[in-house]
């Protein structure tokens, strides 16, 4: 009886935040296809802020930078965190504590600050104002994220059953592909979606390491906030929105093929 309650008492906290999360995006959507809005409901419907949008001459450069920029973040990041986390999940060593607050400064720290800091290391090096320079710089405010993610996955996961079939003769990528990799599925969608989000959203960074050479979504949105036509906002707002989900997806296609024992 206690768990019928506890379930029927939720539905309305439920619906209450469903409300909450839809209700934005549902007049964002509707803000889009309106030429005008007096109270409650819009004047009239029209497709102009589309159009308008499609007629952006930088729009398509800005679309394949952006998303290049974020597969190759998200790609670095599982290369990178996966092998990090456990690292730090699974093996005790001396130094675990700095290496942990170094791994996370980037969150404890302005990554404006650090960025400010690496952009003479990257001049020197030749990276900056090109497409690489902004893909590792948009690393500092994934990475750490990525690796706490992953790492709560592998402490979830557990280590005997990897040791189990260590000592029966497996080698540590197949005990990581047959053994975590399914267990780690849930960790790797957030770490897709989260990276994703972020990169797509980096302004500052993108305009200081890229310098202007490198034009991304966020660098063409930025300027429209400054514009009074609130259609055409609303219609990139939902370009926007809709790319990291697009992501999300390719990616889920990518875990399908790849994930083992899914047929069984």
């Amino acid at each position: 009886m206690e768990s019928v309650r506890h379930g029927s008492g939720s539905r309305p906290v439920m619906a209450v935040l469903l409300i909450l999360f839809t209700a934005p995006v549902l007049f964002v959507i509707a803000k889009s296809m309106t030429s005008g809005w007096t109270g409650l409901f819009p004047e009239t419907f029209s497709v102009r802020g589309y159009a308008l949008l499609m007629d952006e001459p930088k729009l398509a450069e800005a679309l394949s930078q952006s998303i290049t920029i974020a597969v190759c973040v998200i790609v670095l990041n599982l290369l990178l965190g996966i092998p990090a986390a456990q690292v730090l999940a699974h093996h005790s060593f001396k130094g675990k504590s700095a290496a942990e607050t170094l791994l996370l400064t980037p969150v404890i720290v302005p990554v404006l600050a650090i960025a400010m800091g690496l952009h003479t290391v990257f001049i020197q090096a030749g990276l900056a104002g090109s497409l690489s320079g902004v893909i590792l710089i948009h690393l500092l405010p994934t990475l750490p994220y990525t690796i706490k993610v992953m790492r709560s996955g592998f402490e979830r996961a557990g280590v005997l059953t990897g040791e189990q079939a260590a000592l029966l003769g497996a080698g540590r990528l197949k005990v990581f592909y047959t053994i975590y990799f399914p267990q780690l599925i849930p960790s790797i969608r957030s770490v897709i979606f989260l990276a994703s989000t972020i990169s797509l959203s980096q302004y500052l960074l993108t305009a200081l390491i890229g310098g202007g050479n490198v034009l991304t979504l966020a660098g063409l949105y930025f300027p429209y906030f400054s514009s009074a036509d609130d259609t055409v906002i609303a219609s990139f707002s939902l370009l926007f929105a809709i790319l990291p989900i697009g992501i999300w997806l390719l990616f889920e296609g990518l875990l399908r093929l790849v994930t083992p024992y899914q047929k069984r």
